[in-house]
């Protein structure tokens, strides 16, 4: 009853702001239900019978809560999460609108929610979690995150709310501090890469600090190899054969995560098989290496939102893809951002588009890539793309940034919310 009135004021700001942008406006009513009851979001996240886990990061956080919330799902477990991938406090609040009665209370045993780290770290204040995943740390958007220290220190914060385990990314040398310290009674876990699958990554697997000593069998979960979208997870003694939503050593990093998280939550009920079956049959999360059917052609979306993500993703495309286009949004406040990266690998790029055409064109072409043509319009570069004939190598792949992938998405009539 405390909350009625913000609930109903959430849900006419929800019905208004759809009618004034379809598919859009999703974290408009948080907004407006955090200002008038601000202790709503907290009061609701510690009402879950089978508590709350939370997955946090400068990577990987979508795709690991997809794979979680599916291994749960699998085993009979009733699942909040926010779908939309909306992981600040807004985007958190209205994600629980969606579902919440007049009264607030929200349906499902158990909630698992990725949380942005800095939003993660203030909405954490004065709420237990009965685990919390950390990802990695990673130098990623500079106008919020400027230092990894800092990101560390937002990341402890979460962890130290968790009262039952804290899973961490071995490979990480700041996570790997981090565990050092959790509570007494906090249990640790780890998952991270053998050797043999680093070995295949010369660019490294973007963390800020990587450890010197991989994770051995019996520690953790390993990833013990990886062959394009496929891999297999080592738990214990167990091999166990996973699918992948998409290519990359980074999304079998997310798996193991995830089937790591999946295991401290469900204890001795947890089942390798169900938990291999459920990784194996998730789509790619929202422009994270999702394969979409437009306009008659299958296209390849690419997220990059950091520098690692960008050379990982860059990375994972198959060579010799021969039509790309490249667009980068106004969320990349200053391109220079990504000038560490390299891109050569790509060879050659159809159209570059977005606010920042011109600045990504000069980075492209000094990583040695030739580039067709520069248009600023977006949705031009987009229709001329998509009309040209399909090509003979590879499918048509558009790598964007989050600003780009939105209008992207737009243009293209692809409505489904992030």
């Amino acid at each position: 009853m405390k909350y009625a009135p913000a609930i109903l004021v959430g849900r006419l700001t929800r019905i208004a702001a759809r009618l004034r942008k379809p598919g859009g406006g999703s974290a408009v009513p948080g907004l407006v239900v955090n200002t008038i009851a601000p202790g709503y979001l907290r009061t609701t996240l510690s009402g879950f019978p089978q508590g709350l886990v939370v997955v946090s990061g400068s990577s990987g956080k979508s795709t690991t809560t997809k794979m979680l919330v599916s291994i749960l799902r699998a085993h009979g477990e009733r699942v909040f999460t926010n779908p939309s991938t909306a992981n600040i406090s807004q985007g958190l609040t209205s994600a629980l609108l969606e579902q919440a009665d007049w009264r607030g209370r929200v349906p499902g045993d158990v909630a698992v929610l990725e949380m942005d780290e800095g939003h993660g770290a203030r909405v954490m204040e004065g709420v237990d979690a009965r685990v919390v995943t950390l990802t990695n740390v990673m130098v990623d958007q500079i106008d919020r995150f400027h230092d990894s220290e800092m990101v560390a220190g937002m990341l402890g914060r979460i962890a130290a709310r968790a009262h039952g385990a804290v899973v961490v990314n071995a490979d990480d040398g700041y996570l790997a501090r981090l565990a050092a310290d959790v509570a007494d009674g906090v249990e640790v876990r780890r998952f991270g890469v053998s050797a043999e699958v680093l070995a295949t990554a010369p660019r490294g697997l973007g963390h800020t600090e990587t450890t010197p000593e991989r994770l051995d069998r019996g520690d953790g979960i390993v990833v013990a190899s990886v062959d394009g979208a496929s891999a297999v997870l080592a738990d214990g003694a167990t091999d166990v054969a996973v699918g992948l939503p998409a290519r990359g050593i980074h999304y079998a990093v997310d798996a193991a995560a995830a089937y790591a998280t999946a295991s401290a939550v469900l204890g001795e009920r947890f089942d390798a098989e169900l938990a291999a079956r459920a990784l194996s049959s998730i789509p790619a999360v929202f422009g994270r290496g999702e394969r979409v059917t437009v306009r008659g052609q299958e296209v390849d979306f690419v997220l990059v939102q950091n520098p690692a993500s960008y050379q990982l993703n860059v990375d994972s495309i198959p060579s010799g893809t021969e039509q790309v286009l490249f667009a980068i949004g106004s969320d990349v406040r200053d391109p220079s951002y990504f000038w560490p990266t390299d891109a050569s690998s790509l060879g050659r790029v159809a159209v570059v588009s977005g606010s920042k055409a011109d600045e990504a064109a000069l980075m492209l072409a000094y990583d040695g890539v030739e580039i067709d043509r520069v248009e600023h319009d977006l949705g031009r570069a987009l229709d001329d793309f998509l009309a040209a004939p399909p090509p003979t190598a590879g499918v048509k792949t558009i790598v964007f940034s989050a600003d780009a992938m939105r209008r992207t998405r737009a243009h293209l009539g692809l409505t489904g919310a992030e």
